[in-house]
């Protein structure tokens, strides 16, 4: 009975996020967040990671027995046996041709770190590309021409002006109803472009009736694929018909067939792949009020700048405009989780940052002297010293009705996440009356660092003698060196060993004697 119930609140924990995660955010109380919302959080948080990084690929490369390094090879029987499993699952032609075997043998021999690096951005991109798959009833191997499209890099542009995962053209983009405007770039939106890849290559199957061929008029266009087929004398499918077509298009099925070969057995080539630095489950969305710069968010809540812009690619800038619907902004669930408790601040900020009140500067009065030795009148700054050392120290702060962090963080010059940290707080909610201790830097002798500027003393140049050389000494051969690594928190063995491309079994012969499941913040551990 207890764990019937215990399963009860689980699902209705995760439905209840899941909703908060996909829906638009409607009216946040950035009054006392609930600190039950805050654990539902953090807690989905680390089981969406656990998740993303449990795979069988460790237990392959362990069976299999391969170091690190190692480049497995296969006989052209192997690869064909591997290829006719993904045939039967698949309702692509991916006949294993000389040209496919070519192109495999090259990318798992030649290309294997674009392999780990494409790996490591699916976790990212593929869970969205299944579901607009999956809704619009299209093979779920597609996912793969974006691989060889992008490489799974959003913003990546060719030098015909492609732009985006799936590599639309601007005038491809507008028919699919891709906008475009000095700020922002629907093609580099990875839902709005997925859709439209999804509508196109709908249309180009139902032309043809061949997935390869439709593949190939997605590289080539439509117009080269049908002049091909009239030149094959009207053959209607893609290897009868690619002697025919553009060069670059002949070898473009191969690729895609090599992307999801390798994609599928990148364990058996020893292949593994690199550290996911985010997962779509993670991610939430919040629509904004009005427009707003990037800055903003990341002086509020300490969330990277860089970090925001890489999962917001579709803003062309740093500034997200004001538009009817609104403009939305994706990130981790406890980065967004920030923004809505502190909503109000963060529109405070923006406005208090970019449409200040103006500044009434006083006239300054400048002493001048004239000196029969020197014509010209020169200017004298009175009193300039050169400024002390810094220091920091903590001003006290009484809250005032109405005040929120980012009023304060903006009065001070300083962000919320300094705040909070000076006052150990867990979370941003104030009331009037308290007292803070706010960080400053002034001076040793307590007062603001002067701005004014001392004029340097002309001083006789110091002539040095120049240096002995040295006698040429032949260089010692280069001995690979050991390499270390420091456990961070919330470090695991398999983490490791992922991101310095080992498995878990190679750790541990590097580390002989340690258990990989009950190491420490700090610990050191070898990996080379």
């Amino acid at each position: 009975m207890k764990k019937s119930i215990t399963i009860l609140v689980f699902n209705l924990i995760t439905v209840f996020v899941f909703s908060q995660a996909r829906d638009s955010i409607k009216k946040p109380s950035t009054k006392n967040p609930d600190p039950f919302i805050n654990t539902v959080e953090q807690t989905l948080s680390a089981f969406y990671a656990d998740v993303a990084n449990q795979s069988n690929y460790d237990s392959i490369i362990n069976a299999l027995n391969y170091e690190q390094g190692d480049i497995p090879h296969f006989t052209d029987e192997e690869y064909c046996e591997r290829l006719e499993k993904l045939n039967e699952m698949s309702p692509f032609q991916l006949d294993c041709t000389p040209a496919a075997l070519s192109t495999i043998k090259f990318f798992a021999e030649k290309r294997r770190s674009f392999a780990r690096v494409v790996l490591g951005r699916s976790a990212l991109y593929f869970e969205m590309f299944e579901e607009k798959l999956a809704y619009y009833g299209l093979p779920i191997e597609l996912k793969y021409l974006a691989v060889i499209e992008s490489g799974l890099r959003p913003q990546v542009k060719s030098r015909a002006g492609a732009l985006g995962l799936w590599q639309f053209m601007y005038s491809s983009g507008l028919y699919f109803g891709l906008k475009e405007n000095s700020y922002i770039d629907e093609r580099m939106d990875p839902e709005l472009e997925t859709d439209a890849a999804c509508r196109y290559l709908k249309k180009l199957y139902d032309i043809y009736g061949d997935w390869n061929l439709a593949l190939a008029s997605y590289n080539a266009g439509p117009g080269n694929v049908n002049k091909a087929i009239r030149r094959s004398g009207g053959k209607k499918t893609y290897w009868e018909v690619r002697p025919f077509l553009p060069t670059e298009t002949q070898g473009y099925v191969p690729n895609f067939i090599a992307a999801a070969y390798l994609l599928t057995y990148h364990a058996e080539h020893n292949i593994v792949p690199m550290e996911a630095k985010w997962n779509y489950a993670q991610l939430d969305t919040i629509c904004l009020k009005s427009g707003l710069h990037m800055s903003t968010i990341s002086k509020l809540t300490g969330w990277e700048l860089e970090e925001i812009q890489a999962l917001n690619p579709i803003y062309k800038t740093s500034y997200i405009p004001f538009t009817t619907p609104r403009q939305c902004i994706s990130g981790p669930l406890l980065e967004i989780g920030k923004l809505v408790s502190l909503e109000t601040e963060l529109y405070q900020m923006e406005k208090s940052t970019f449409s200040p009140a103006p500044v009434v500067v006083p006239e300054v009065k400048e002493e001048t002297i004239s000196s029969k030795d020197s014509p010209k009148p020169e200017k004298i700054i009175t009193n300039a010293v050169k400024p002390p050392p810094p220091v920091i120290v903590l001003i006290d702060h009484v809250v005032k009705r109405g005040e929120g962090l980012g009023i304060i963080a903006a009065k001070y010059g300083v962000t919320v996440s300094e705040i909070m940290t000076t006052n150990a707080m867990k979370s941003p909610s104030l009331f009037a009356g308290q007292k803070l201790k706010i960080p400053q830097i002034v001076t040793t002798t307590g007062e603001p660092i002067s701005t004014e500027v001392v004029a340097p003393i002309k001083e006789k140049p110091v002539v040095t003698p120049p240096p002995t050389p040295k006698p040429k000494v032949k260089p010692k051969p280069v001995v690979p060196a050991k390499k270390y690594y420091n456990v961070k928190s919330g470090e695991t063995g398999t983490k490791i060993s992922q991101k310095n491309n080992l498995t878990q079994q190679q750790l541990s012969k590097l580390n002989p004697g340690v258990n990989l499941d009950k190491i420490t913040v700090g610990q050191r551990l070898r990996v080379k």
